[in-house]
């Protein structure tokens, strides 16, 4: 993963901080550097089944009491 040896690495501080910072990068790029949209509510879709149908508070009663009767 890293093209050189790690022992070569950190003899120099400069390489070190060269290496530090190529890791925050990939962290940055990994974890998504836009921001996040804060309106999710508007787009978001409602809880659905298996077939796509949406679930309804009667439906959650009927699973909690077919949990509670195990």
């Amino acid at each position: 993963m890293i093209p050189m040896k790690t022992s070569s690495i950190f003899k120099s501080r400069w390489m070190a901080l060269i290496w530090a910072a190529g890791i925050l990068w990939v962290a940055w790029d990994v974890a998504g550097s836009t921001p996040q949209d804060t309106n999710n509510s508007a787009n978001a879709e409602g809880p659905t089944d298996v077939t796509g149908a949406p679930i309804t508070v009667d439906d959650e009663k009927k699973f909690e009491n077919a949990l509670n009767g195990l």
